[in-house]
């Protein structure tokens, strides 16, 4: 085998992480039927991975589909779940999108705002690697844990 013939998968290699065992189980919590068990977590989330070339060919202005939509709401449904596991509280997704893509994301835990994230390109939503997919999901995780610890009382209130 040359080098030329091996080639690297797409995303990289898949990374240990909470973050996407909890993004596979919010997915998995979809299918009621049973139609994807016979597929791996990192086949299930294969449309989170958008490289360089994707993201080049994909239009500076769009409107994103329903698709997009579903994978920008299940990002954020994991990190949710996931901030619950970690704080004992639970945050919930408030997102209002514009039809051209652009818009913020809230989560909000009792009367505190844990996330509040403005998106733009929502058309080209997507990550590189597993490890950027996972880096991002973990980080947001960790400021809103870090945020209903100094403010525990707003956060369950």
């Amino acid at each position: 085998m040359t080098l030329e013939t091996l080639e690297t998968p797409r995303g990289g290699e898949m990374v240990d992480s909470d973050f996407l065992t909890q993004l596979a189980a919010v997915i998995r919590a979809e299918d009621s039927y049973g139609q994807w068990d016979d597929k791996s977590d990192a086949d299930l989330m294969s449309e989170f991975i958008v490289t360089r070339d994707e993201r080049r060919d994909i239009p500076i202005i769009g409107d994103p589909d329903p698709d997009v939509m579903w994978r920008v709401s299940k990002f954020y449904d994991a990190v949710g779940l996931l901030i619950e596991k970690r704080s004992g509280c639970m945050a919930s997704q408030m997102q209002k999108m514009s039809h051209e893509g652009f818009g913020r994301v809230v989560l909000i835990a009792g009367k505190l705002v844990v996330v509040s994230k403005h998106l733009r390109d929502v058309h080209r939503f997507g990550f590189e690697s597993w490890a950027k997919l996972a880096e991002a999901g973990d980080k947001l995780v960790e400021a809103a844990v870090a945020t209903i610890d100094k403010y525990p009382d707003a956060a369950k209130g």
